[in-house]
């Protein structure tokens, strides 16, 4: 087996069928890949997945809860020299095998390009029009800040093993990442190979997401006394830091019409105000513990 797609999943079948689907429609041909789903305790039970995914898909069940887990459990069930790590709501264009295994001809693992789109095409809400601008930027993840989201990356299963798993209760790609360049192999972005995600679409859910992606990242330097400091520097100049990236609302994205770039800023700043909220309070939770 030349690759195996690796998606975990929980409770979200619909984006999973259509994550599916567009893995079906893939240029490279279908005995050339396999796709691996891990499901991670699911309400609607394995059985209810195992019939949506039908007999094409190789499915595991994943019973220790996180995505990094998930993952983890998917590549240990797959064949493939070349791992795709996509996530169960993500929808790859129909070259997105291709062109990422093309692109580690040049790189030891790669991330590729993630647009967002809104519920309702040309009239994002503002929690919509904030994330066309800001969510999934892996260019400025791999570039500038050394790690790719597992939503949309490559890499071969000797580079995997040789880094060894994803951890849990942290930022798993970021951790991965960080390890897997410790050990001197090359990170690159591929443009090329692209997915689509759909935009969260209210307050709770963008909540929701920073909840998760802020305690993972206190994960990664609690205990570290000097890390923990810059965490609550990091965290008492964040509200104010809406105010640099007010430019980038303003100057990109020209699919964007004016009104919904403003509406982006006022959810900017009010998300800035709130992870600074949040990481103080962790901080407090549990510094030097």
């Amino acid at each position: 087996m030349r690759v195996s797609v690796i998606i975990p999943h929980w409770n979200d079948l619909e984006n999973l069928r259509r994550c599916l689907a567009h893995l079906r429609g893939q240029t490279l041909p279908r005995d050339d890949f396999e796709i691996v789903v891990a499901d991670n305790n699911s309400a609607a039970g394995i059985a209810a997945v195992r019939e949506m995914c039908g007999a094409d898909v190789v499915l595991v069940e994943a019973r220790e809860q996180g995505a990094g887990p998930a993952r983890n459990a998917a590549i240990a069930a797959s064949r493939g020299e070349i791992l795709a790590l996509i996530d169960s709501d993500c929808f790859a264009d129909p070259d997105w095998l291709e062109k990422g295994i093309a692109g580690l001809a040049a790189f030891d693992f790669i991330g590729g390009h993630v647009r967002v789109h809104p519920e309702t095409a040309g009239a994002p809400n503002a929690i919509e029009a904030f994330e066309a601008i800001f969510a999934f930027d892996f260019r400025n993840y791999i570039e500038q800040q050394g790690f790719t989201g597992t939503g949309n990356m490559f890499v071969s299963r000797r580079v995997f093993e040789a880094v060894g798993p994803f951890r849990n209760g942290v930022s798993e790609d970021v951790e991965w990442s960080r390890r897997a360049r410790a050990r001197g192999f090359r990170l690159g972005y591929v443009p090329q190979a692209r997915v689509t995600h759909p935009a969260r679409h209210d307050w709770q859910a963008l909540r929701t997401k920073w909840e998760k992606a802020t305690r993972e990242a206190w994960g990664l330097v609690r205990g570290n006394g000097a890390a923990e400091w810059r965490w609550l520097l990091k965290a008492s100049v964040m509200p104010l830091s809406a105010f640099a990236h007010i430019p980038k609302v303003l100057m990109r994205k020209a699919e964007l019409r004016f009104s919904d770039r403003l509406k982006a800023i006022g959810v900017l700043i009010r998300l800035r105000a709130w992870r600074g909220g949040e990481m103080f309070r962790l901080w407090a939770k549990g510094a030097g513990t």
